[in-house]
């Protein structure tokens, strides 16, 4: 039996680690239960204006947000390119110009 492609990234080279699902290219793992059932249970991220956002979506800032451990502040309307969904309390990872690698919520920020 063919195993499916991962729900993460879509790659076809997936495989079985005990009773999970494995992808060896972004180390995706999941249930076979929850393969077979579909992406009901996905978590769905919004924008502060109600917009479902998605990998790879351009945002801009809503707020002025302090940048915890330093005095630099990320100003509101700050664009920022080719966003990343993940789990947790911040939504969205990110690179952003000046800055680096951050974390944000989905509560500040809009799609483009």
């Amino acid at each position: 039996m063919p195993f499916p492609n991962c729900p993460k990234c879509n790659s076809e080279y997936t495989y079985e680690d005990r009773d999970m699902l494995v992808c060896p290219e972004c180390g995706h793992e999941w249930s076979p239960d929850a393969a077979a059932a579909g992406d009901d249970n996905a978590k769905v991220v919004k924008d502060a204006h109600g917009n479902i956002l998605s990998d790879g979506d351009t945002i801009t800032v809503i707020k002025d947000l302090k940048v915890k451990g330093s005095s630099s502040v990320i100003k509101i309307g700050t664009k920022v390119k080719n966003i990343r969904l993940i789990d947790g309390d911040h939504d969205i990872d990110c690179r952003i110009d000046g800055f680096g690698a951050m974390k944000l919520k989905s509560e500040f920020v809009k799609k483009v």
